[in-house]
């Protein structure tokens, strides 16, 4: 078993365990990542990357797998109906990556229309093919994430994952819901549970963890062998960090964010709101600088998550508009975030 894919556990009582940070198109990009990690995330995965794409050199889909030395594991994610395709993406990747993450679980129309993504447990024999091809080509460990099935009959996750299992899949996660649900209704941690008492490879679980609150119910539920954030960290990678707080798992005075703050305690919530997406945002921006540089689609995207829900947060699309250079509207969400801009 690789160093990188961790342990099973038994039955929860309170000891820690890793949280991933679910791998999210648009979202999960290098510094993203990198900036999780400081926040507390013990795991990152790349954007969902087609591997079609990849596997003719594609220039933006490759720009989505890169990397850096202190990304440690690197797990790219691929997704696609083409087998040969995800053989080739798999093995084009293998050499500079420490973990393949598998895509079974995305629901989005443009993905499940080739077939790919969660569309592929309704096809349960060419997904396992799939798996099987892929672990045989490449000299990495191999690892998927799912959902309990299309919606479209009987949940066939349990079985699904004892296949994988029997392959050589070495770590799966399961999202508790179907494709046909895509993000409504609730996770199914029950059915979660059933996965996870049915192998012997960790089983890691994803859906409706939010906070440390929900973190606690889902294990003590499942009893996984950790937790994967998805749309909780978007705007939110300090998030990881108030879960371990909350969990018991590290002191709140160790936060990063908190450190800088010898009055933290006397700071109101949205004080404390603005001053922890402050420590966040200036990092992302630095991390940036550190490694691909700023992009300004990407830094775009994450100002308006960043933002989101605090006073005068709304207007922030103004800003974008206003600045003349990438680093300009960096500077001033940061300054913003300081309440030095006037957005009333």
């Amino acid at each position: 078993m690789s160093e990188f894919i961790g342990q099973k556990f038994g039955k929860w009582e309170g000891e820690e365990r890793p949280l991933f940070l679910a791998p999210m198109s648009g979202v999960t990009d290098l510094p993203f990542r990198l900036l999780a990690k400081e926040c507390g995330a013990d795991v990152t995965i790349t954007e969902f990357t087609n591997s079609t794409a990849l596997s003719r050199a594609a220039t933006a889909s490759w720009r989505k797998m890169e990397s850096h030395e202190t990304e440690v594991p690197f797990i790219p994610q691929i997704f696609g109906g083409d087998a040969k395709d995800m053989v080739t993406a798999a093995e084009m990747l293998a050499p500079n990556c420490d973990v393949i993450d598998l895509n079974f679980g995305c629901p989005a129309p443009k993905v499940t229309k080739i077939c790919a993504g969660a569309a592929l447990m309704g096809e349960p024999d060419n997904l396992v093919s799939m798996v099987t091809d892929i672990v045989e080509s490449v000299d990495v460990p191999v690892t998927a994430k799912m959902r309990l099935g299309t919606g479209a009959s009987t949940h066939n996750a349990v079985e699904i994952c004892r296949r994988l299992e029997k392959v050589g899949a070495q770590r799966l996660c399961v999202h508790g819901r179907t494709l046909r649900q895509r993000y409504s209704g609730v996770a199914d941690w029950d059915y979660i549970k059933q996965v996870v008492e049915s192998v012997e490879v960790p089983v890691i679980a994803n859906g409706d963890v939010t906070d440390s609150e929900s973190a606690a119910k889902c294990l003590e539920k499942t009893n996984a062998s950790g937790l994967m954030i998805g749309r909780g960290a978007i705007g939110r990678p300090a998030m990881f960090g108030y879960l371990k707080v909350g969990l018991g798992w590290m002191e709140e005075t160790d936060l990063p964010w908190v450190k800088l703050h010898d009055d933290w305690q006397d700071l109101d919530e949205t004080e404390q709101a603005f001053a922890t997406r402050k420590w966040c945002w200036d990092r992302y921006i630095q991390l940036s600088k550190d490694t691909v540089g700023i992009q300004p689609r990407w830094m775009q995207r994450h100002a308006v998550a960043f933002t989101k829900g605090l006073p005068g947060g709304k207007k922030i699309r103004s800003i974008m508009h206003d600045m003349p250079t990438p680093e300009d509207f960096a500077d001033a969400i940061s300054e913003f975030l300081i309440g030095k801009v006037e957005l009333n």
